[in-house]
Formats: structure tokens, sequence, C-alpha cells
């Protein structure tokens, strides 16, 4: 189960981390290339105006790739398998390294654009398909510990996208395209190693009718003496379905007994890219030049909040089949409304006192580890665990879309609100975290050991009323 893990967190979530992260480094030599490859060709200097559109585009087209990677995600997940989902997924991340490669030999920067958006629609489906493997596989005692792979894997691809990144490996002058192009490595392993584990033996079963492999891969996942109560679960499962077909996006919107756990998947999604998370780390760079760390030691800091969120993510993992999902989804939203009243306070006395820009400092790491012990990891672990199977790849291509949608329109407004709130914008994002805590505490059951069907119960009440 472990090795399963790894071998579809590689080639999945590991790939939205890694290509968020790389893109910073080589930022001024994509500048360079843009202006050089527009001098050659046209034989005229590159509007200032026009280089900074062109960038915005190379920069956003990964968020406009991942929204349609999102909306194809499920239906790939359906058609081709949980498995050969992700295998396929793969093609497109070489593809887009290939694109992202020959950009600057060919001075073709149309090329980095079509890789940047290919590169986001494999992040899109990687996002969509992994957890939903991943959560049809576990067994309940674990599927909490096994969904937070997802979140390590992205946090670790974001950690390992900022080493690669430094000057001193792939992100200078020279070596940038290289930078660029070396997503298709994590894609080659996920080739490499994902044939060597089976289908979900849910999707086997229920979508396929299949008994035989499905009994194969829960003895090779579980072992031949404790499959048994898996597949007694996911007969339960595939009787109560009784054929039922998996379920279109816009007919989840229709249907009376997902109402809550959509409404719940969408505040979440919302909350969690919403949060402050973007403005934390958009303030990061001043914050530690006001600490007094020069300007070459501070992407070496910056280290420091990648490996932040990826030991929360791990210490998440250890903590979420114990403590439950609940307390720590709302403790770490409440955290961090707490670390949003000190940033703004830290902020507005920045110069007062020598010390203060420490406490912003402090703030900023508590922030993150705030983030990664609750709403980053926890999200996309209850996406799984609300819906039973007819409705889950839905769930993820909707809860997906609101993601990237989010994503893409906090990178577009939040230099606006930066700008024109200046540090109370944390005000803004400490009133969205205490909502989406009292949400929480409000509608969502405890799912920790349940099976699917005994969540869908809880939720039965919220659905139909207490009466029925």
């Amino acid at each position: 189960l472990f090795l399963a893990v790894c071998a579809v967190g590689i080639g999945g979530t590991f790939q939205y981390g890694y290509n968020v992260s790389i893109i910073n480094a080589p930022t001024q030599h994509i500048h360079r290339f843009l202006n050089e490859s527009w001098t050659s060709r046209y034989h005229k200097e590159l509007n200032p105006d026009l280089l900074t559109f062109l960038w915005s585009v190379i920069a956003s087209i990964f968020s406009l790739g991942g929204l349609c990677g999102a909306l194809i995600g499920g239906s790939m997940a359906i058609r081709l398998g949980r498995k050969g989902a992700l295998l396929m997924n793969n093609i497109i991340a070489i593809l887009a390294s290939i694109l992202m490669g020959i950009s600057f030999p060919t001075g073709l920067f149309e090329l980095l654009i079509a890789g940047r958006f290919l590169i986001g629609i494999n992040s899109g489906i990687g996002i969509c398909v992994q957890p939903l493997y991943i959560g049809e596989v576990a067994p309940k005692h674990l599927r909490g510990a096994m969904a937070m792979g997802s979140s390590i894997f992205l946090t670790g691809g974001i950690l390992t996208g900022q080493i690669i990144g430094l000057r001193e490996l792939l992100g200078g002058e020279t070596y940038w395209p290289l930078l660029l192009s070396s997503s298709c490595f994590p894609a080659f392993a996920q080739l490499v190693f994902l044939p060597w584990f089976p289908e979900s033996p849910r999707y086997l079963l229920i979508d396929r009718g299949d008994e035989l492999s499905c009994a194969k891969a829960l003895k090779q996942f579980h072992g031949s003496s404790e499959y048994r109560r898996e597949m007694e679960d996911i007969q339960r499962e595939c009787f109560v379905l009784d054929g039922e077909k998996p379920k279109k996006p816009w007919q989840l919107f229709t249907d009376r007994g997902v109402r809550w756990q959509l409404i719940t998947v969408i505040v979440m999604t919302m909350g969690q890219q919403l949060s402050g998370i973007n403005a934390i780390y958009f303030y990061a760079t001043y914050i530690f030049e006001q600490a007094g760390i020069s300007a070459e030691k501070i992407p070496y800091v910056t280290l420091g909040t990648g490996a932040c969120e990826c030991l929360t993510a791990l210490t998440c993992g250890l903590l979420i089949d114990y403590v439950g999902r609940r307390y720590l989804i709302i403790g770490g939203y409440l955290l961090m409304t707490l670390w949003s009243i000190v940033l703004t306070f830290s902020l507005t006395y920045q110069e007062l006192y020598s010390w203060v820009p420490y406490v912003s400092m402090t703030s900023i790491f508590a922030f993150i580890l705030s983030f990664g012990l609750g709403p980053g990891g926890i999200t996309n672990t209850l996406t799984a665990e609300l819906f039973i199977q007819s409705s889950r790849p839905a769930a993820y291509m909707i809860g997906g879309t609101i993601s990237w949608i989010s994503f893409f329109t906090i990178g577009m407004l939040f230099p606006f609100i930066v700008n024109g709130l200046k540090q109370y914008c944390f005000l803004v994002f400490l009133l969205e975290c205490s909502l989406v805590a009292a949400f929480i505490f409000l509608v969502i059951p405890e799912t920790k050991n349940k099976s699917f069907l005994e969540i869908k119960k809880e939720f039965h009440k919220l659905n139909f009323g207490r009466n029925t």
C-alpha cells in the first residue's frame, strides 16, 4: 500500500507542486529570452507592457490547463480506469517537457506557452485521479494516512522545485530550459513503477463487474488473510448502488442525496485556495528583507517555507487516523485566523521596533504549519470520503474545477487586494478562515474509521431532514 501511494504520487500531485514551484526561479532568464527572440524575429525591441503580458500568460496559462485537466480527469478515470488515466497522463507531461525544452534553442516562446498549458492539464488530471485511486485502495483504518500521500507528494514537489531551481543547480541562466523540461523525470518514473500495481479494486468490481480481478487486487494490497473484510465492504456498496452508472458532474447538482456533501466540497475547496496562503508567499520576501536577510540568501530561507509545508503534511499523515479529520481541519483554520491577527499587527508596526520583523517571520512559518496541518491536507481526503463510488469521480471534477478557478481568480485579484488593503488584506483572510471553521464545525461529521456507506448515512439527516 505504501509503495502504491509512492507510485501514484510521483506522477500525480508531485507534478503539480513541482511545476508551480520551478517557474519562479528562471523569471529573469525567461524575460531575457522573450526580449531576444522578439528582437531577432521582428528586428525591434519588445514593448515593456507586451513583455509583462507575455510573462503573465506563461505564468497563468498553467492554471487554465489545470482547469481543463480537472474537467476531463473524472471522465478519464471512468473510461480508462484510475490506473489507466494516470498512465496516460504521463504522455501529456512528456510532450509538455519536450515543448518547453526546445523553446529556447528554436527561439519559439509560443512552445513555452503550449508546454506550460499541457503541464497544467497534466497537473489538473493528476490532482483529480490520484486521490481517487488512493481513497479507493485504502482500508478504512488507514484511509486518512494514505490519502495524505497526495498532500505529502504535492509539498514534496514544491520543495524539490525550490531546491532544483537554485542558481547553483538548474536555476542559472544556462540551464533554465532543462529546469522547465525536468518534469519528464517524474512522468518516466511513474510509467516504470505504476504498472506493477493493480487497478482500484472498487473500480474493478463496482464499475466493471469483475469480481475475480477485484479479489486478486485486494489480495495484493491487503494480504490473503485480510482481504475478505474489504471485499465484503465493496460488495455491500455494490449492492446498494444496484448497477447505478457513474454520474456526470451536473447530475450531482440535482441529486438531493449528495446536496450537503457537494456544498461541503465547494466550501472547503474555495476555503483552501482563498485562505491567505498565497498572500503569505507574496509577503515572505518582503518580510525576510525587513528581518535583515540579504537578497542573495532569501531563496535559501524560502526553502524553509517549502520544508515547513512538507513537514506538516507528514505530521498530518501520522495524526489523521488518530486525531480525526474534524479536529485537524477546524484547528488548522482557527490557528490560521490567530496568525492572521498577529501578522496584521506585526506588519503594521514593522518599523517601530527592531524585533517586530522577527515576529512577522515567525508568524509566516506558523501560518504555513497551520495550513499544512489542516486545510492543506485534509480537504482532498474528505472529498474521497464524502461520496460513494458512483458520485466520487464527478465530485473530484467539481472540486478540481472550483480549486483551479479559485487559484486563477486569486492570482488575478490578489495584487489589487494587496495594493488596496496593504497588510490589512489579512483581515479578509481572517474572516474567511473563521467562517470556514464555523461551517465545518456545524456541518461535517467525523469520518474516521467509517465506511463510505456509513458516512452517507451521516449526511442523510442533513440532506432529507430529520423526519426521514
